[in-house]
């Protein structure tokens, strides 16, 4: 999660000598706090290159030493880590009133920012602000309402990608670009009811996966602002201009079609979408941006990866396919899944859960910040500290979790652990203030496509001489979390779909 250039490096070291005084006054007011123990920082620098390129992997190591709940430092920066279901708890439930500000980029500050307080992940506190936005979020889009009124939708663009594979033959599929275009058109058409690209990688969309794809690379980046304020605002790389930049190819894509909104001439759908909603609600043309932004970099890149990494626990563990595949093959008839047949698959959704507690899109969460100085687990939590918690580590605990480092879904099955935030020894879609309220859309596609995979197609490796338990689950050091080798499979149609 944590990344900083050569080039950045080069030029903050320059001023060593005023540094040198800063990281003083960081070590007297470490004295001078009960700050949670952790490891000694380096001078100036303090813990930054001890986080290595997977950070939540280092940092859950770091917890076994220094215990829970953790302190660091980033250069003048005082970063706390919550790495146990207790300091979830403690963090997300009992103080997130005080804990859930969110660590905003410096850059991204400012009257003349386009995204700062405009959208939930940029907004710094949860005020009014924030609520409204987030109100309009879970009673507009994912509502239980909301949800079940573009169902129809969800199932048609499930099938789409079922009759695409299905056109392809035995081609070599890559599952997470497939997927993408899926979910890229769910959220298209539940916020501006159009489909923004085809499987061919063709629609007024068609640089959408490259844009979100750099604009999650830069978002994964440590600022020298942020390490340390004394250098301000100081875009001295140009990141915030690149930031800027793909908003603005971002923008173009949905330009036309708020237009024609606003002026009362899109005639795309009888049912009001998100847009919709935020332009009778006033919302200026920049923060309808921001937020659709926000959904699409939040939304696709997050299931596209998750049901890569589902399909791939699935091909490695033959032996819960052929369970998971005989419960979807005797319920559903026909080839096409509702989502209402979803609840009678109890252990398709154990697969899903475990799936999200081996890999979760995102392992740290998003950074919280302190808003006041408060107490946890009988430590001080100062004011704008940055805040993580460390689900990947908290889901792989062996004291929560039988065999915790291999794919059971059983463990799920007659069990009461719901990924809706209440339980925090099983988070993967956070809990509290900052929960990320896109929860249900999520869940009810993944497991519509993956009932939809498996009722339609059998599955194979491309490389047939690789041992499916062979196969590579290395992560690539990236946000959200996906697999560094993707994965490609062959889909072969059913006997009985072949007209389908």
């Amino acid at each position: 999660m944590v990344r900083v250039t050569m080039g950045e490096m080069i030029l903050f070291l320059i001023p060593w000598s005023l540094l040198s005084f800063v990281f003083i006054r960081i070590i007297k007011s470490s004295k001078e706090q009960s700050l949670p123990p952790g490891p000694y920082p380096w001078p100036i620098v303090g813990n930054l290159f001890q986080m290595g390129k997977n950070a939540h992997i280092r940092l859950a190591e770091m917890a076994q030493v220094h215990g829970p709940l953790m302190s660091l430092r980033l250069g003048q920066r005082v970063l706390i880590v919550g790495s146990s279901s207790s300091a979830a708890s403690e963090i997300l439930k009992t103080h997130d009133h005080v804990l859930s500000g969110r660590d905003v980029p410096r850059l991204l500050q400012g009257k003349e920012s386009t995204v700062h307080n405009m959208n939930l992940v940029f907004t710094s506190e949860t005020d009014g602000g924030w609520r409204k936005i987030r109100n309009l979020y879970t009673s507009k889009i994912f509502s239980s309402k909301a949800m079940e009124s573009r169902a129809d939708m969800r199932e048609k663009k499930v099938m789409e990608m079922v009759k695409y594979i299905a056109s392809k033959g035995y081609s070599n599929i890559s599952i997470k670009d497939v997927m993408l275009v899926t979910a890229t058109n769910i959220i298209g058409n539940t916020s501006l009811s159009v489909d923004l690209v085809d499987f061919e990688g063709n629609g007024i969309g068609a640089g959408i996966k490259d844009s979100l794809r750099r604009l999650s690379s830069l978002g994964t980046q440590q600022l020298l602002a942020d390490l340390f304020p004394i250098f301000g605002r100081w875009d001295l790389l140009g990141w915030k201009k690149q930031v800027m930049q793909i908003g603005q190819e971002l923008g173009t894509i949905w330009e036309d079609i708020l237009q024609k909104k606003r002026s009362g001439t899109d005639i795309s759908s009888d049912l009001k979408d998100f847009t919709d909603v935020l332009i009778e609600n006033g919302c200026t043309h920049q923060q309808i941006n921001a937020l659709m932004e926000e959904l699409f970099m939040a939304g696709t890149e997050s299931m596209s990866f998750t049901t890569e990494w589902f399909v791939a626990e699935l091909l490695r563990n033959q032996q819960v396919m052929q369970k998971v595949r005989d419960e979807v093959r005797k319920r559903i008839y026909g080839n096409v899944v509702k989502e209402s047949d979803l609840v009678h698959l109890p252990f398709l959704e154990a697969c899903f859960k475990e799936t999200l507690r081996l890999h979760p899109p995102g392992p740290l969460l998003l950074p919280h910040r302190a808003m006041q100085t408060c107490e946890v687990m009988g430590y001080t939590i100062p004011k704008d500290s940055q805040l993580l918690v460390n689900v990947w580590a908290i889901s792989r605990d062996p004291k929560i979790w039988g065999d915790p480092l291999n794919f059971k879904p059983e463990r799920f099955m007659g069990s009461k652990l719901s990924y809706k935030g209440k339980d925090f020894e099983y988070l993967p879609f956070g809990a509290g203030r900052r929960m990320c309220p896109g929860e249900a859309m999520a869940s009810k596609t993944i497991l519509l496509v993956m009932a939809s995979l498996i009722l339609n197609f059998d599955w194979f490796l491309v490389n047939n001489n690789i041992n499916p338990a062979d196969l590579n689950m290395d992560e690539a050091s990236d946000f959200p979390v996906h697999k560094m080798e993707p994965l490609h499979v062959t889909f072969k149609l059913r006997q009985q779909f072949k007209t389908c």
